[in-house]
């Protein structure tokens, strides 16, 4: 039986929180191994609406969980969610979640300086969170990080302490801000290293464990490929690789591990924030689109733009994120439609493109050229099989297959946990 890595295929928000919530039943650990609290996945529940930034989806349903070493970990951030989960009758325990001792810990003066930088940037702004994941990931990267280890070590962590603050003292009195305070910093350190280290483990042991063991895992990205650090709409992008190849380096379980890869994309595009969008609708559509799709960010509650899909990103997507098989959520926001329309190729000039070029400048001038299919009347809310869908939605999903080179492995009907359409079993590869 495969492990399962799923990421998303488009810019994030694709609905990864019910895809793996769904599999979760299935699995016996699930792991998120990028990215932080800038995540925003939702999972409904009969009733019950689940809101989760930080900790693995696989939470909900009491699975074994996961925080590996490659996701940025703010632990105030995580004692707030776990506390509201607590709330909703959702109960972490370290038998429950687990999170790697050699995760990197986003601070205060991380999430001071994402704002600052943000406010200074102009029309250079990149439409950051301001939750200083980006930060976290420079100190990272510049080996000044404290991170959950040395949480068990703080009264040894005067010569990391230096680095650190010898960086981020020049940055912010660069600012006009005054010095970090270094006691401050600590004390607030020793407050949240009690209620964290219960939780650290190198869990890169577990899940070899688990591998060997003949367990199934599954690996839970946040973003999409289209925010990817090096495949990405860079600058606006997040500050970690979101492909299924980090989900090797981001556990500690090595690539061999990862198996079948399955990418989330909407039967639609949404994006939150700045950055191109070629098939965005500033129109009544998009407002429909938006309406229907209730598209509002999860963790910043900012409006998400929309348009139609753009099947030349997402089969840049399942190339370089090495999908092998698509999830296609919120088929149902598209009922009603007369007409659909998928994007296959760019104009840039006198150029016709199948691909989506690397530099902002033409990115920026592309001209999406569209394919229009006749669209459907009936519901396919809540569809649980083939059956169920009107036949021009199935051949919307067919003609997707076809323009991405990617099968439908399932396709989501609704946000409910099992309005689900299982086409191909990931974990049967």
């Amino acid at each position: 039986m495969a492990n399962v890595a799923v990421i998303g295929a488009q810019w994030g928000d694709e609905g990864k929180g019910k895809i793996v919530d769904w599999l979760a039943e299935r699995a016996d650990m699930v792991v998120r191994f990028q990215g932080g609290h800038n995540a925003g996945h939702t999972l409904v529940v009969g009733e019950n609406v689940y809101k989760l930034s930080l900790l693995p989806s696989g939470i909900v349903r009491g699975t074994p969980s996961v925080i590996g070493n490659g996701v940025v970990l703010d632990p105030w951030a995580l004692k707030a969610e776990i506390e509201r989960l607590g709330e909703q009758g959702v109960h972490a325990s370290p038998e429950t979640l687990r999170i790697a001792d050699n995760c990197p810990l986003i601070l205060p003066i991380h999430r001071d300086l994402d704002g600052l930088r943000e406010d200074a940037s102009g029309a250079g702004k990149i439409g950051t969170t301001r939750r200083g994941i980006g930060p976290a990931y420079e100190d990272k990267v510049g080996r000044r990080a404290i991170r959950v280890c040395d949480l068990a070590h703080l009264d040894d962590l005067g010569p990391q302490l230096d680095r650190l603050c010898a960086h981020h003292d020049a940055l912010r009195a660069g600012y006009g801000e005054p010095p970090v305070d270094r006691e401050r910093l600590l004390a607030d350190l020793r407050e949240i290293a009690e209620f964290v280290l219960p939780f650290a483990k190198p869990v890169w042991r577990d899940l070899n464990e688990a591998r060997t063991g003949g367990k199934r895992i599954l690996f839970e990205g946040a973003q999409g490929v289209l925010l990817d650090i090096d495949h990405g709409t860079y600058p606006f992008v997040t500050s970690s690789n979101t492909i299924a190849g980090a989900a090797a380096g981001g556990s500690g379980l090595g690539p061999s591990g990862v198996g079948f890869v399955l990418g989330i994309a909407k039967a639609y595009t949404t994006r939150v924030g700045s950055g191109p969008f070629p098939t965005e609708l500033e129109d009544e559509t998009g407002q429909r689109l938006g309406e229907r799709g209730h598209e509002f960010g999860t963790v910043t509650g900012r409006k998400r733009r929309c348009g139609w899909f753009d099947s030349v990103l997402v089969r840049q997507s399942a190339a370089v994120g090495g999908i092998t098989g698509i999830a296609l959520t919120k088929i149902d926001v598209l009922d009603g439609f007369d007409e659909v329309k998928i994007c296959v190729g760019y104009k840039l000039g006198d150029q016709t493109l199948d691909y989506y070029p690397t530099h902002a400048a033409d990115q920026a001038k592309v001209v999406p050229v569209y394919e229009t299919m006749e669209g459907w009347q009936e519901s396919t809310a809540g569809a649980r099989s083939w059956a169920d869908l009107p036949a021009q939605a199935i051949k919307y999903i067919r003609r997707i297959e076809e323009l991405i080179r990617c099968p439908v492995a399932l396709v989501s009907t609704s946000p409910e946990r099992e309005d689900t359409i299982l086409v191909r079993d990931p974990f049967a590869d």
